[in-house]
């Protein structure tokens, strides 16, 4: 097919006089697309170009623009005495969409080539697993007003002085050692520093050796879940859990089944009349401050849980996701500082109270284990972030850390005091709360138990949006977890007083 007579390029070319687009701009897309996809082929020659004119009713000057810019992107090729042919392995290149066209597509369909009109196809054509169980739950809004599940104020942060750490490992020459001694499982100075930091911090006796750096806390529940659960196993968790750990569990083949919570944490009597019936593999716990409810697991249940996990042989995950934030008194230790048998696999987030690009999630826990979690991880995410890493390291090393988190435990002791007061004063008939010793957020018992999905729905129409991960409502309870945080005095009250009028 080499004579223009035999080639449909009416078909193949359809131009929109209305569109912004240029008219030979239009053009030469619709014929690299007809290239691409083989409908000219390699060595072809294109019409000359006064005939291609002719032809598609355009100015002969449009014609020596289209092959001009084929001839800059090298698709095509002109020779003297030859004309213009398409050169050969063009069919193989990408087909690029651009967004030009695109909303050509989108706002004149008709006006389009079917070839220039094509899209990326929307569906496979092969079969493949699908599962319900990692269904996105997290909503969001355009609400002025968010509550959230206990996250800390980034308005709070000192934005300059991170850039300033950031920036300082791109630029200062000392530093380029450092930033070499990193492999694929985090940069050996940030884990050095991060080691001192839990070892004074929490009690621990741990090495790098001991340490594993993710990018969060589910990532480091994904791994451990990867490693330590085979389809079947059982995994208790708490009454009410935190979801998306639940979601990793299932989602690696385990059976979740719950065990009461009460003002002193996790039942144990319950955990241990379930291992005298039934093999246990695993408990998750976050003991600081149990999630959902804040409470916090006592001492005495938690030596117990550590020599009932001795005896039985089960691992004890436990979350430390908020340590750093407490208020009235030095916190409980982590269960990981008292333990001696190798049974718990300890998580946590750092820099939590920073922006969100500077946190990271790490795990601690025996060499043996470790070992295993850094194949994982290698695949994963064998990258990291090494200057981020880098620079937390160097703000462990010189006490920032230390000092940033006095100062903001200070507003968050203020705003978790004042969300209290509010409570008090405006829902002392409706909500029953303790004040939570440390954390970000207050969990709510309604008392008169209200449709809690209604009460979020009308609390959007005026501009409060509650998402429904927050809301816990059974037949003989409706409760609700409520981040302070984020909020200052003045937006705690207008929040306040938009729940107070839609009860």
């Amino acid at each position: 097919m080499t004579s223009p007579a035999e080639i449909p390029y009416k078909s193949l070319v359809q131009i929109n006089r209305d569109a912004n687009m240029p008219v030979y701009r239009q053009i030469a897309d619709q014929l690299i697309a007809a290239i691409q996809r083989g409908h000219l082929v390699a060595g072809l020659k294109l019409p000359g170009t006064r005939a291609f004119s002719q032809l598609l009713t355009v100015h002969r000057n449009t014609i020596v623009a289209v092959y001009e810019e084929l001839e800059v992107q090298g698709w095509v090729k002109t020779l003297p005495n030859k004309g213009t042919v398409v050169l050969p392995g063009m069919q193989q290149r990408p087909v690029k969409i651009l967004p030009h066209q695109q909303a050509a597509v989108t706002a004149h369909p008709a006006a389009i080539s079917p070839i220039a009109a094509a899209r990326y196809p929307g569906a496979t054509g092969y079969t493949f697993r699908q599962t319900n169980i990692l269904d996105n739950p997290f909503e969001y809004s355009d609400c002025e007003y968010v509550f959230n599940d206990g996250m800390p104020d980034t308005r709070l942060l000192q934005i300059d002085n991170l850039s300033q750490w950031y920036s300082a490992n791109l630029k200062r020459k000392s530093n380029q050692k450092k930033l070499a001694g990193y492999n694929q499982d985090g940069s050996e100075y940030f884990k050095a520093n991060l080691c001192n930091y839990l070892n004074l911090s929490r009690g621990l006796h741990i090495s790098g050796k001991n340490l594993l750096i993710t990018r969060s806390t589910e990532m480091s529940v994904y791994i451990t879940s990867r490693i330590l659960l085979s389809e079947g196993d059982l995994v208790l968790v708490g009454e009410l859990s935190y979801f998306s750990m639940n979601m990793i569990f299932q989602k690696n083949g385990a059976h979740i089944q719950t065990i009461p919570v009460d003002n002193e944490g996790i039942d144990v009597d319950s955990v241990q009349q379930i291992c005298e019936h039934q093999q246990v593999r695993m408990i998750y716990i976050t003991p600081h401050h149990h999630y959902p409810t804040t409470v916090t697991l006592s001492a005495q249940r938690r030596m117990r849980l550590l020599q009932l996990a001795a005896q039985y042989g089960f691992v004890i995950l436990e979350d430390d996701y908020d340590y750093d934030f407490h208020y009235n008194k030095a916190p409980m230790l982590p269960l990981l500082s008292a333990d001696t048998a190798g049974m718990v696999v300890y998580t946590g987030s750092f820099g939590k109270s920073l922006a969100p690009g500077f946190r990271t999630g790490f795990i601690v826990a025996p060499e043996n284990l470790m070992t295993e979690m850094r194949k994982y991880l290698g695949i994963i995410d064998r990258q990291g972030d090494i200057l981020m890493e880098q620079a937390l390291g160097q703000m462990i090393q010189e006490g920032e850390i230390h000092r940033y988190l006095r100062k903001s435990m200070k507003v968050y002791q203020e705003r978790r005091d004042n969300f209290a007061a509010l409570l008090q004063q405006h829902l002392p008939e409706d909500v029953d709360f303790t004040i939570p010793s440390g954390g970000l957020a207050f969990w709510l018992r309604w008392k008169k138990r209200p449709n809690l999905l209604q009460l979020s729905k009308r609390c959007a129409q005026n501009n409060l949006f509650i998402p429904k991960t927050l809301l816990y409502q059974t037949q003989s309870m409706a409760a609700m977890r409520v981040g302070f945080g984020h909020l200052t005095p003045e937006e705690m009250n207008t929040c306040i007083q938009i729940i107070r009028q839609h009860l």
